[in-house]
């Protein structure tokens, strides 16, 4: 069988293959005999169906789903498929959508901008009013990106002070509506909303929209439970039920059992439970009003800096007012590896709305969608073969066939900015999500894929170069399932590990 590219011909495939990956060495030769050489491939071709029939057929597997597809881009040829148009729960391997559409539709030099308004009059160094931020999304005020997040928001209130501000009256005011309706993305889970990886996004973020709390034990029992924040160490608030017991006999563990979620009646952070006299614990906590917490640590930042805010109420309730100066964020091609290897599912909101705010004027879901849908027409996918939901594949509302997947694939391939995809997902045995997974096989430095997991559906999706150089295009998904997990995912480690210690020489013409 062949999979037909409807974007590429057979030589045009190879020619990207060799302007776009200069690190996957050209296809071999077949050898002076020739016929054997090719004989040799069909037999590890059917060695590879076979081992793979057999694993995903294993009765554990008898209530799972699978859904597989492997090609070869060279030559168009399907080396396995099954279910391949049927859809999928994809988890994070939506961030595979979502990164290529990115690059293709703003490219890889695309940075968002941050704009600073002063409301008011500017005088002896104080503007008598409020400082206003139009954000856009920038995701890269974080401690993943900049090591502290605070650090750029301290530049912020360094520029400030050097266009002769030292005190606003005001307050700190975000400012806008780039990414209009809700913050969280359609169909996430109410279990998931506390936690980091939940977090909501809108056109301003801070440290990925969460915050790292730390609690300590009293002195004795009884004793109060003092906390800190992290990265800012104002905010959030944090309310604290949480009480300090006595240690556990000797050689038992420690009594630390607090919990960390968002206060509903303080608006912050609420630490409850227990923990042990001199013991310490932490967790994360999302945001649930990002812009707010942008907001506060902004204020935190100029405090640090000798920027006075006095958060006076100011009349002008208007957005009009006088640009003070414009950030940029990073480009385009230094976010994508923060976003595919460690699966980081804000960027991929961020992104999801971006598309939208860029192509439409209006940064919503619904257009955000709408956009990433006809670019997946464009790119030739199946009506069908995909239902969007969400740029990060936390909505189990979110459909896709293995069959799209390796489309956009192979699409992205073709284009000019395929090394920093390429370079940015996760490579087997080295780095991301696939750091551990895949080592001391051949797939290790070989494969370069996405994973994905949510409840009940985990997915690897990417490229593998084999043992003779050639590029192969695989997905593997599998949705509900009842084995442990690693049981699913020692199947999908086994079909990558297996393209990459085979020879796929061209077939005898």
């Amino acid at each position: 069988m062949r999979f037909a590219i409807a974007v590429l011909t057979a030589a045009a495939a190879l020619a990207g293959c060799s302007a776009n990956v200069a690190t996957v060495p050209a296809p071999a030769r077949l050898d002076s005999a020739g016929r054997g050489a090719a004989t040799a491939a069909t037999d590890e071709r059917a060695m590879l169906r076979a081992s793979i029939d057999s694993a995903v057929t294993a009765p554990k597997f008898d209530n799972a789903f699978w859904g597989i597809l492997i090609v070869d881009p060279a030559s168009g040829d399907t080396l396995y498929s099954r279910n391949a148009g049927k859809l999928f729960m994809p988890a994070s391997n939506m961030k595979i959508i979502t990164g290529s559409a990115a690059l293709a539709q703003l490219g890889p030099d695309y940075r968002y901008r941050t704009t600073f308004v002063a409301r008011g009059p500017v005088r002896d160094s104080t503007l008598r009013g409020d400082l206003l931020v139009f954000g856009r999304g920038d995701p890269t005020v974080s401690d993943h990106m900049r090591k502290d997040a605070m650090e750029p928001l301290r530049e912020l209130a360094d520029s400030l002070r050097a266009h002769g501000i030292a005190r606003v009256t005001g307050r700190i005011v975000p400012a806008g509506d780039a990414f209009p309706g809700p913050t969280l993305g359609y169909g996430w889970d109410w279990d998931d909303l506390d936690y980091a990886y939940g977090a909501g996004v809108d056109e301003l973020m801070f440290n990925e929209n969460f915050a790292t709390v730390i609690a300590r034990g009293g002195r004795r029992p009884g004793a109060p439970v003092t906390v800190e924040t992290r990265p800012a160490r104002k905010s959030p608030k944090v309310r604290v039920t949480a009480t300090t017991v006595a240690p556990s006999a000797a050689g038992a563990p420690k009594a630390t059992a607090p919990i960390f979620r968002w206060d509903s009646i303080g608006g912050g952070a609420l630490v409850e439970g227990t923990i042990a006299v001199g013991d310490s614990t932490s967790d994360d906590v999302a945001f649930r009003v990002p812009n707010a917490a942008f907001a506060d640590a902004l204020g935190e930042a100029l405090g640090e800096r000798g920027v006075r805010v006095d958060g006076r109420i100011f009349r002008d309730t208007t957005t009009r007012g006088d640009t003070l100066f414009v950030t940029l964020s990073p480009p385009l091609r230094e976010i994508l590896p923060a976003l595919e290897k460690p699966s980081q599912n804000q960027i991929a909101e961020v992104l999801f709305k971006t598309l939208a705010l860029e192509q439409t004027g209006v940064g919503s879901a619904d257009s955000a969608r709408r956009v990433i849908e006809r670019q997946l027409v464009a790119w030739g996918a199946k009506d069908g073969g995909y239902a969007i939901r969400d740029g990060s594949g936390l909505s189990r509302h979110d459909y896709v066939s293995p069959e799209t997947l390796v489309r956009v694939l192979a699409t992205i391939r073709g284009d000019t900015a395929f090394q920093a995809f390429y370079d940015a997902l996760p490579i087997a045995g080295v780095d991301g999500t696939i750091s551990n997974r895949m080592k001391g096989t051949p797939a290790e430095g070989n494969v370069h894929a996405k994973t994905g997991f949510v409840d009940k559906a985990r997915s690897l999706s990417g490229y593998a170069t084999t043992a003779d150089g050639h590029l192969v295009i695989f997905s593997a998904l599998c949705n509900n399932w009842t084995v442990p997990t690693s049981e699913v995912e020692a199947v999908q480690n086994m079909i990558a590990a297996r393209l990459a210690g085979m020879r796929l020489s061209p077939a005898v013409q």
